[in-house]
């Protein structure tokens, strides 16, 4: 007889056992679908009201990266909530313990909060978006993600730079409007000053003609300064957004090769060695 119950006991367990299984399997297949499905839809709204309210793209990539990570989380306690429940365990006072919990640690994690509240401060005021050119903290990069804690930055060697929002208490925004491009082109004293500078103008006048990227110029300012050893003229133009070093690298190889045609030099540092013979 007792092995009959024995056995039952452990048959139910097992069955019991099984069916738990299933349900936690069913739950984390249906979690996965559900995370899938949400995320299409929230990136096909975003790219919808971004035809149709002209939003930029950067702005609405942030946005999107932003809902995807708050749509994560609440996903995420939903289905925990769910898994909790399957075991007949009474949440509500896990939420009301939770919530207890969690005011004890707002205080404790301040940081936490300031991370937050300047997260949506820098979302509303457009400060910076994604794919933007800034220098945040010290540290220039473009914008890859905007977070309610963090932003994330990758600077132009590959390095990903994860800043805490409150640390963010100065931003310059490279990309705003059109960038400016430099070039300085030193020429011997020796040369002819004002034949240099129509050279290099000409230069100029042809980079603009073939180059779509030219917002303004690029136009020969004068002599910027007399150094040791040269005259240095300088070149100024302006581009569109995060062009402007190729811009300078184009200047400068098409300003040598028509240096090297017209006969300027660009004086290099020389050295003398003069030998003492005895007598």
């Amino acid at each position: 007889m007792n092995d009959w119950i024995s056995s039952f006991s452990w048959e139910a367990l097992l069955i019991a056992a099984s069916l738990l299984l299933i349900q936690l399997v069913g739950i984390f297949v249906v979690y996965l679908i559900v995370r899938s499905i949400g995320r299409r839809v929230i990136s096909s709204s975003f790219d919808r009201m971004s035809k149709q309210r002209n939003m930029t793209a950067g702005r609405s990539k942030t946005l999107e990266k932003l809902t995807l990570n708050i749509f994560s989380y609440a996903l995420m306690f939903v289905f925990l909530t769910i898994i909790i429940g399957l075991f007949d365990y009474d949440i509500a006072p896990l939420i009301a313990g939770a919530g207890i919990v969690g005011l004890a640690i707002g205080f404790g994690a301040q940081g936490l909060v300031s991370d937050i509240v300047t997260g949506f401060f820098l979302l509303l005021e457009k400060q910076l978006e994604v794919d933007e050119y800034v220098t945040v903290a010290g540290i220039d990069g473009v914008v890859e993600e905007v977070g309610l804690r963090t932003t994330r930055i990758r600077s132009f060697d590959g390095t990903v730079h994860y800043i805490p929002n409150r640390e963010i208490s100065s931003l310059s925004n490279h990309t705003r409007g059109n960038m400016r491009a430099l070039v300085d082109i030193g020429i011997s004293y020796d040369d002819n000053i004002d034949h240099a500078m129509k050279v290099i103008q000409n230069v100029c006048d042809r980079i603009a003609a073939e180059d779509e990227t030219v917002v303004e110029g690029p136009n020969v300012l004068g002599v910027q300064s007399l150094d040791d050893s040269d005259v240095v003229i300088r070149v100024i133009a302006k581009t569109v957004n995060m062009e402007q070093w190729g811009l300078e690298r184009k200047l400068r190889k098409a300003i040598k090769e028509a240096f090297d045609q017209n006969g300027i030099e660009i004086p290099y540092p020389h050295q003398v060695y003069i030998q003492k013979e005895e007598q």
